[in-house]
């Protein structure tokens, strides 16, 4: 009894000998696969409807719209109507017309489980089509000896139809999610006006673009920004597997 007892004992030991030469992996195995919402968002800009009701001579609209396409990437259309009154030192002219924006917005913040949130650069190619009526206007004159601080009133409205100009731009901007599929956001831009893709008035200047701003003389930059409000529709839903630590 005792041999069999020793036998059983020794044969034991080089199996848990066996079993601890084998690497134990400690490392956690997480498979959790996390689903993603994927689809339209649709929105439009506030700043602009306050500005129609504040500032006298102005109004203007701007509907904004993404689609998320992957993780990170979202392709964004911005389309808008202005109509701004703007007085200058010799003349009050009016610009109106509309414009529509192109591009993608890339998402670098990283979000929480359960988190939609977007801190993102993106950039457009953006196209106006306008027109310039000058309402009122002086002629500026030289020689005014005797009358030095006036300028002789010109006769007539002038008209410049048909006008165009396009511009790259450059976003920096946030949405985060209120309640659910409900995002407010706020974005800054830096448009360049491509000057070969720009068609001017005669005897005028394209003071003032819808989309773009005010032109500056001497530059081609112009600055712009939006408030928006827009409501997230999902479409369908995309894995995202966690990352192993």
């Amino acid at each position: 009894m005792l041999k069999y007892f020793i036998s059983t004992c020794i044969l034991c030991f080089f199996l848990t000998a066996n079993a601890q030469t084998k690497p134990i992996d400690t490392s956690p195995k997480d498979t959790v696969v996390h689903k993603q919402p994927y689809g339209l968002r649709v929105g439009i800009d506030l700043s602009r409807p306050l500005l129609s009701s504040f500032q006298e001579g102005y109004t203007g609209i701007e509907l904004v719209g993404d689609f998320r396409i992957s993780q990170k990437h979202w392709l964004a259309v911005e389309l808008g109507n202005e109509k701004k009154i703007q007085q200058e030192d010799l003349y009050n002219f009016t610009t109106s017309g509309s414009y529509l924006k192109l591009g993608f917005d890339y998402n670098t913040y990283k979000n929480w489980y359960g988190e939609q949130n977007l801190i993102y650069v993106g950039a457009r190619f953006a196209f106006s089509t306008f027109s310039h009526t000058l309402n009122n206007y002086r002629i500026f004159d030289s020689n005014r000896y005797w009358n030095p601080d006036n300028f002789a009133q010109g006769s007539g409205s002038k008209e410049f139809n048909n006008l165009n100009a396009s511009w790259i731009e450059f976003v920096l901007g946030i949405k985060t999610e209120l309640f659910a599929n409900i995002y407010l956001g706020a974005s800054v831009r830096m448009g360049f006006l491509i000057n070969a893709l720009q068609k001017k008035p005669e005897n005028f200047k394209n003071l003032y673009i819808p989309g773009f701003n005010k032109v500056t003389d001497n530059s081609n930059f112009g600055i712009g920004y939006n408030f928006t409000l827009s409501y997230f529709l999902p479409f369908y839903k995309k894995d995202k597997k966690k990352i192993k630590k």
